[in-house]
């Protein structure tokens, strides 16, 4: 790890060590590197996100949200690969007004976030900056070998599936904004929830690789990330919109809204949600589903795969024409 605060490697010690769990692979973050080694039988699959305040999450947020967010979006990223975590890469830009306080407390959940999930912290980085906090992760995990679900690989006629429910991430921003008066108190404390705490579907990698023929995890929006399916599979996609899942805190907003149609498309482009959208042969579904139940999560089908490329949104028959599909990254 490199030299930004004259305590740095106190603060490392301190803080970040623990969070090893003794793994030889760390070198006690005393080397500036990790050694990993090879798995018989075993893909090594590597995925890295960031988050920068004010973007990714608001302008003084709690430490401990933070650390969750960065870890869990870093694991539903391996969960749509179906891999199993093992060890992660830490980088952190620290401004001043995170002061030792805040960053025990980062430190303390990621820590608490590291062991739910079964990983080691294996190394990284910490300096200063005069801001925004700016963080990356970089996660590691295994998949049999020649067994990664990838994007590419949906065909025509797979159905398109979804775990649990969408638009909860987007609703949960605006309910951390404070722009849901019209919603009770639990309604917005449940949809601040998801958002703040994402629930990466790690349990599903069996079933994924047994009967996925593509799938991604839902960060950009549903329809944006189907999107990537289709992009990468040169198929095209149908989402029904009255079939995509929503939660009774979605439902109770939708009802409320003036324009139906236009609050689902936002509730599917919106992002945050952290599910898992996937093809699967029909034959296969019911299996799928079986296997999904097993774990407590609930998979539906919400369209299909079609010759047509890109992706089509229907509701009751009729076509949406809608100018982006989901959140757009911009350089």
């Amino acid at each position: 790890m490199g030299r930004a605060v004259s305590d740095e490697f106190q603060d490392i010690a301190r803080r970040f060590r623990p969070l090893t769990f003794g793994a030889p692979e760390a070198l006690e973050l005393m080397d500036d590197a990790a050694v990993i080694p090879s798995r018989h039988g075993f893909d090594l699959v590597v995925t890295k996100d960031a988050l920068v305040e004010g973007v990714h999450f608001l302008p003084g947020e709690r430490p401990d949200r933070i650390a969750r967010k960065l870890l869990r979006t870093n694991l539903s990223d391996l969960a749509a690969k179906g891999a199993e975590p093992y060890g992660c890469f830490l980088a952190v830009s620290w401004p001043p007004h995170y002061d030792a306080e805040a960053r025990d407390q980062f430190a303390k959940a990621l820590g608490e976030d590291l062991s739910h999930f079964g990983l080691s912290l294996f190394g990284g980085d910490t300096t200063s900056t005069p801001g925004p906090l700016t963080l990356s992760l970089t996660a590691l995990g295994w998949v049999p070998q020649g067994q990664t679900v990838r994007r590419k690989g949906a065909r025509i006629g797979d159905d398109l599936m979804v775990t649990g429910t969408i638009g909860d991430g987007y609703l949960g921003l605006l309910a951390a904004q404070g722009r849901l008066a019209m919603l009770t108190p639990g309604q917005n404390l449940a949809l601040e929830d998801r958002y703040h705490h994402p629930r990466p579907r790690l349990g599903l990698g069996i079933a994924l690789r047994a009967h996925a023929t593509a799938c991604a995890d839902v960060s950009d929006g549903l329809a944006a990330d189907a999107g990537h399916i289709a992009a990468a599979s040169a198929v095209g996609l149908r989402i029904d919109l009255e079939q995509v899942p929503m939660s009774a805190a979605a439902l109770a907003w939708l009802e409320l809204q003036a324009d139906p149609i236009a609050a689902r498309l936002a509730l599917v482009t919106g992002g945050d949600d952290y599910e898992l959208v996937c093809t699967v042969r029909p034959e296969q579904r019911g299996a799928f589903k079986s296997k999904a139940a097993g774990l407590g999560i609930e998979v539906t089908v919400i369209g299909q795969v079609v010759p047509e490329p890109g992706v089509s949104l229907s509701w009751r028959g009729d076509i949406q024409n809608i100018r982006t599909l989901g959140y757009q990254h911009r350089e």
